[in-house]
């Protein structure tokens, strides 16, 4: 990663070799009793500076620091899974804007996301004021290719592609863009979390994607750069309507081996 550098406090490092045996990189020695960086050819993932003991190790360039914990974190396993057995998709949304500080939170979520060889590669475009008007961008071009996709799909038939056919009136839409899928998919899901728990109600947009995907002018409006791809929209607002129940799933296909 360019613009980071791993550096080791001599006066504060103890030569514990916590840090080495926690390399993931393999890229932290012990020399004449002090851990020492062998190249700044690393993954930058930080685990030398979050298990030092003594605050040996830091990593230049990023624009915060780390944040100590200062005790155990545990979510109630129950409480988790009560969260994903009641998550639904919704496509109905109270005429009501989402609070600053509250869409802050979700991005926040996002942008604390782990991701493959702490890679980072993940950004998002927030969708208010033009939000109408790329929504329609979509919207032009599905109305496109339906006559196409009706001969395949009797789904696609039944679809009328009004102008709110992607967003459903909701008050803001964040795409989630990023150079690798997965590192983009996790990221979502933490700010699915962090939506529903601040009360939002969640759609995933795969119609947006599938949009941005074959659209030039609306990567251009996003800002895409070369390798970067919208992974899903994140379509945000307070629910009008309320599930009572959980959807019906089958049960689980595991093998243990």
């Amino acid at each position: 990663m360019t613009g980071h550098v791993i550096k080791i406090n001599e006066n504060k490092c103890i030569g514990c070799g916590i840090c080495v045996k926690d390399c993931a990189a393999n890229n932290i020695g012990l020399k004449n009793g002090k851990a020492c960086v062998m190249s700044n050819d690393c993954i930058m993932c930080g685990h030398c500076v979050a298990v030092c003991p003594k605050e040996a190790v830091a990593i230049s360039g990023y624009g915060t620091g780390p944040i100590a914990k200062t005790g155990d974190i545990r979510l109630n396993p129950d409480s988790v899974l009560d969260v994903i057995r009641f998550r639904r998709s919704v496509r109905q949304f109270q005429d009501k804007k989402i609070p600053h500080n509250v869409l802050e939170q979700v991005l926040e979520a996002g942008r604390l996301t782990h991701t493959a060889k702490n890679m980072q590669d993940v950004s998002f475009a927030v969708l208010e004021k033009e939000k109408a008007r790329i929504e329609q961008m979509a919207v032009r071009l599905f109305r496109k290719v339906k006559p196409f996709a009706g001969l395949f799909s009797p789904l696609a038939r039944r679809n009328q592609i009004d102008d709110n056919f992607f967003f459903f009136h909701a008050p803001a839409v964040v795409v989630v863009i990023a150079k690798n899928t997965i590192n983009g998919a996790l990221a979502a899901q933490n700010m699915e979390f962090a939506a529903e728990a601040n009360g939002l109600g969640v759609l995933y947009s795969g119609y947006f994607a599938a949009a941005a995907k074959f659209s030039r002018k609306i990567k251009k409006e996003l800002g895409l750069s070369r390798g970067q791809t919208v992974v899903t929209a994140l379509v945000l607002g307070y629910p009008k309507v309320r599930f009572l129940r959980s959807a019906q799933r089958e049960k689980i296909n595991v093998k243990y081996l």
